[in-house]
C-alpha cells in the first residue's frame, strides 16, 4: 500500500510540474513554433481587462507577448517546456507554444532566468504560488459557462480550528434555492484541491459554482452545499514538545490526511464538519455527506473515507488513484454505508479506474469509472469529473 501511495504522489508531482510549468526549474528550452501556424489567434477568455495577450488559435497554440526592452532572453513556460520568444525593434517579445490540451493551464514567463507572471492574464494559485493561467477553448466548456439561470453563491468563510489553534479559510457554495427556500435543509459535499494548490482552485479555475448552477437549472443535479477547504493543516504543537518528537504537518507543506503526517483529517472531522452543521441548514447525517477531491485531494479522500467508513455515503476520486475490494473489506461499515464510489482520470493518465469500478461492482459497490478523453492531469479532467460526479450523488 505504501508503494502505491508513493507512486501516486510521484505521478501527481510529475504531472503537476508539467501542468504548472515547473516554475522554470529544469524545463527544457525549445524554439518558439513558427511553422504551420494558423494565424487566427484571439485573446484568451481569462485575460485581464483590456489585454490582447496571451492569445490562443484554433490549433490550441498559445502566444504570449511582453515588453521587456532590456531583457536578453524571454521564454513562455507552459506544459513543462520553455518556448523561446523573439524581440522586435521596440523591445517587445513574442513567442508561440506547441498545441496544448484543451482546458485550463498554468503558465508563466521566464525573463533572464526569473520566472514571473504574465501581466496580461488573470492570476491563479497553483504550483505553490500565484501565477498566470490560460483557458484553451474546449468543445464542452459550456458546462461551466455563466448562464442566465438562478445563481447560487460562492462565499468565503473564516473559522477557528481546534486542531491547528488558528483561524482557517474556506469557500462554501450555496445553491440559489438555499436563499429562496429558507426552511429546507441540504446535503453537503466536501471538495478537495490538489498538490501545490489550495481552496481557491475549485472556486476559481474549477468553476464549481457555474457547473452546479447549470446542472441544477437543467434538473440534472440535486441542490446541495459544497465546502471547499485547504489541505494544508498542521496540528498545533505543545508549548514544550519533547526533543525528537515527530513534527505534525502536511507532505511537503501541502497538507495531508493520507498517512504523511498531515492533520487535515482531524481538521475535517473535528472542525469543518461540526462548523458547517452548526452554522448552516444542512442535514447532519452520513447519508447526506459526500467527499471528493482531485489528485492529492483524491488520495486524501481515499484515506479519510476508508478511515471513517461510516461518515460519508458518497466518494469521488479525480486523478487520485483507486479503491480496491480489499480496501473496502478492511474498512468495517464502508460497504453498508457507501451509495456511490466514483473514480476518474484523464485519458492520457493510466490509473485503471474502469477496471477498478468493475471489480467493485462484483462485491456490490455502486462504483463508477470515468475517463476524460484527450486530457491529462489537469483542470479540464477535473471539471469534467465534477460535472459527472455531482449528477450521481444525493439522488
Amino acid at each position: 500500500m505504501k508503494k502505491i501511495i508513493l507512486s501516486l504522489m510521484a505521478l501527481a508531482t510529475v504531472s503537476a510540474y508539467a501542468q504548472f510549468g515547473g516554475r522554470g526549474q529544469g524545463n527544457p528550452t525549445v524554439p518558439s513554433v513558427t511553422e504551420n501556424v494558423t494565424e487566427d489567434f484571439k485573446p484568451a477568455a481569462n485575460n485581464q481587462a483590456g489585454h490582447q495577450y496571451p492569445m490562443v488559435n484554433s490549433q490550441r497554440m498559445v502566444r504570449a507577448q511582453i515588453s521587456a526592452p532590456n531583457a536578453t532572453s524571454v521564454g513562455l513556460d507552459i506544459d513543462g517546456k520553455i518556448y523561446s520568444m523573439t524581440k522586435n525593434e521596440n523591445g517587445v517579445w513574442t513567442g508561440t507554444s506547441a498545441p496544448q490540451d484543451e482546458g485550463f493551464h498554468y503558465y508563466q514567463l521566464n525573463i533572464d532566468g526569473a520566472s514571473v507572471p504574465d501581466p496580461g492574464s488573470l492570476y491563479y494559485y497553483g504550483a505553490s504560488r500565484w501565477g498566470s493561467g490560460i483557458e484553451v477553448p474546449s468543445g464542452d466548456q459550456d458546462i461551466w459557462a455563466v448562464k442566465n439561470v438562478p445563481q447560487g453563491s460562492m462565499n468565503e468563510v473564516y473559522y477557528w480550528s481546534s486542531v491547528t489553534q488558528a483561524m482557517r479559510h474556506c469557500y462554501i457554495y450555496f445553491p440559489n434555492e438555499y436563499y429562496t427556500n429558507t426552511t429546507k435543509k441540504y446535503p453537503v459535499l466536501y471538495l478537495m484541491h490538489g498538490m501545490g494548490e489550495n481552496e481557491h482552485g475549485w472556486a476559481e479555475q474549477g468553476h464549481t459554482a457555474q457547473i452546479m448552477d447549470n446542472l441544477i437549472a437543467q434538473g440534472k443535479a440535486t441542490p446541495f452545499i459544497i465546502v471547499i477547504d485547504c489541505l494544508d493543516a498542521r496540528a498545533a504543537q505543545p508549548a514544550a514538545a519533547p526533543q525528537g518528537g515527530q513534527r505534525q504537518g502536511g507532505f511537503g507543506g501541502f497538507g495531508g490526511g493520507f498517512g504523511m503526517g498531515g492533520a487535515f483529517q482531524d481538521v475535517l472531522i473535528k472542525d469543518i464538519i461540526p462548523m458547517v452543521e452548526k452554522n448552516y441548514r444542512v442535514i447532519p447525517d452520513t447519508q447526506h455527506r459526500a467527499m471528493a477531491g482531485l489528485s492529492m485531494g483524491g488520495m486524501t479522500t481515499r484515506s479519510v473515507t476508508l478511515a471513517n467508513p461510516k461518515t460519508f455515503a458518497y466518494v469521488g476520486m479525480f486523478s487520485g488513484g483507486t479503491i480496491s475490494a480489499q480496501d473496502i473489506q478492511n474498512a468495517e461499515g464502508y460497504k453498508e454505508t457507501n451509495k456511490v464510489l466514483f473514480m476518474s482520470c484523464g485519458g492520457k493518465e493510466n490509473m485503471g479506474v474502469m477496471e477498478a469500478a468493475e471489480n467493485l461492482k462484483k462485491i456490490g459497490i455502486n462504483a463508477t469509472g470515468y475517463i476524460s478523453e484527450g486530457t491529462a492531469h489537469e483542470w479540464h479532467t477535473w471539471r469534467r469529473s465534477l460535472y459527472q460526479f455531482v449528477q450521481l450523488i444525493f439522488k
